[in-house]
Parts: structure tokens; sequence; C-alpha cells
């Protein structure tokens, strides 16, 4: 079992390498040019992880097309990078081929560190499918990460609205200066304001561009938000006052969710103070007695 596998390792690795042969034969021509005639130019630490991460990127894409999909589920796919921020073209491709190159790798490290000689039907079946699942688990988590940011950061980007349209622009401008003010303090809401910039730019309806910003995030707060925009729009109320008290309204949330945070900690107290601190005290306060008793019960015994 482990001579096959490392067989099939070294045949893995020799494709790989005849791969990359084929595929960066011009950027090693190049290096080999560049070795012969050397040019002098200064190097960045940041251009080079740059150079590094692309080639990377560019390696992963290859291992994409192993993998048999659906036009359904890439879309699915698509929807849950762009959740996450990820809206280059090549974050599906490199989704797929890191669903291939995973598994292999965690068959590598059980087979060289010798988990696999334990149980080895037992272990590469579970790095293939635990290597398989990690990077749904990571997209899920770096989506559920870029909720929370917009969660907590939608009221500072709703005051600053708020004074921006009180200074007398227009919901559109108040939206693209809001995306530039807060960029640094506030990115991931900021880029989907700039998306929303963009696509009002290129001529699609206020009330479409920010219920496909509600679709884009998947955040309930947002949802509302839009909502209140678009029945603003179309009865004619002020836009600052709904943002003023949407804002407030958010604010009210999450100090009423800090409340229900503090409130239970009562009751997670109750398992770590039956488990750890009463088996303590019990064991400090009534130790001595039952000593005391043991050698009361030996001398009447003798």
């Amino acid at each position: 079992m482990g001579f096959s596998i490392l067989v099939f390792s070294v045949i893995f690795l020799l494709i790989g390498s005849g791969g990359l042969l084929l595929f960066y034969r011009e950027t090693m021509l190049q290096r080999i040019s560049e070795v012969i005639n050397p040019r002098p130019k200064p190097k960045s630490l940041l251009s080079t992880i740059q150079k590094t991460g692309i080639s990377i990127g560019g390696v992963v894409e290859h291992f994409e097309h192993v993998l048999p999909k659906s036009q359904a589920e890439v879309s699915i796919i698509l929807q849950r990078l762009t959740r996450a921020g990820y809206r280059d073209e090549s974050a599906v491709k490199i989704f797929y081929g890191s669903k291939v190159l995973v598994p292999i790798l965690l068959c590598l490290i059980a087979l060289f560190s010798g988990l696999g000689d334990m149980s080895p039907i037992f272990v590469y079946i579970g790095a293939l499918g635990f290597g398989f699942l990690v990077p749904d688990f990571w997209l899920g988590k770096q989506i559920t990460k870029r909720q929370k940011a917009i969660r907590r950061g939608l009221p500072d980007v709703l005051d600053l609205l708020v004074i921006c349209i009180e200074a007398g622009l227009s919901l559109d401008q108040a939206t693209a200066r809001t995306s530039e003010e807060l960029r640094l303090a506030q990115p991931e809401l900021c880029d989907e304001l700039r998306v929303v910039v963009l696509e009002q730019r290129a001529g699609r309806a206020r009330s479409e561009s920010w219920k496909h910003l509600a679709e884009r995030t998947d955040v309930d707060c947002i949802r509302n938000l839009v909502s209140m925009l678009v029945q603003s729009e179309q009865f004619g109320t002020s836009v600052a006052k709904t943002l003023r008290v949407h804002s407030d309204t958010l604010r009210t949330q999450r100090v009423q969710a800090v409340e229900e945070m503090a409130a239970k900690t009562t009751v997670k107290l109750v398992f770590p103070l039956v488990l750890f601190i009463f088996p303590s005290l019990f064991l400090v306060t009534l130790g001595p007695a039952v000593l005391s008793m043991i050698e009361s019960m030996k001398s009447l015994n003798k």
C-alpha cells in the first residue's frame, strides 16, 4: 500500500513538473536570458510576494478541470466567492484547483509523517474527504468574517451618508463620497458601495443597484436598509431622516445584543462551576475533615 502511494506521488510530481514546463516555458526562457545577459534592476519585497502569489494561483488554476461541475454549481460558488469579496475571474478556478490539490497534499503529509501506517485506508480516505471540504469551510469562514465587518461598520457609514445628504449632496453623490472617505476604516462596506456607484454610473437604476448590494452581501441589516431606501424613493420621504432612524436602530440593536450576551454568561458559567470550581472547593473544605475521620477510624480499630 505504501509503495503504491509512493509511486503515485512520484508520477504526480513528474506530471506536475512537466505541466509547469509547458505552461511557463516563456517565463523560463526569459529567466534564462536574464541570467545570460544580466540587467540590474531593483526588486522590492512586495513585488516578489505578488509575483509568487500570482504564480501559485496560476499553478492551482490548471487543476480546476479535474473536478466535474455543473453550471448551477459554478454559479453558487461564484456567488459565495463574491460574498467573500473575491470578484476576480480566476477565483473560481483557484477554488476548484484547491479542492484537488489540498487532498493530495494531505495524503502526502500522511505518507511522509507515518500516519498512514496505522490505518492506511481510514487515514487516506479521511485525508481525501477532509481536504475536499477544507476550501468550502474556509470560504464559509471568510463570508462570515466579511458579513460581520459589514454589519459592524454600517452605522458609521450611515452617519457619514446623513452628513453628506444634509450638506446638500444627492444620495448617489453621498454614496460615492462615503465610499472614498471611509475606504480605510471600513474597507469591506466601502468596496460594496463602490460597486453600487459603478453600477449607477453604468446606467442601472438606483433601486436595482441597491438590491444587488443586498444580494451580494446577504446581510439582514443591509436588506432592511435597501428596503427602506426603496420605499423612501417611492413615497418621497426624507432620505436623511430615514438613514438616521436606521442608524439609531442599528446601534440600539447592537447594545441589546451585548446585553443579551452578558445575560447569557450566568447560564454559561454553570458548567465550569459544576465541573471545575465546585470539586476544588469540596476538596479543600472537606479534605481535612475526611483525613481526620480516616485517622480516627484507624485509632478505633487499634
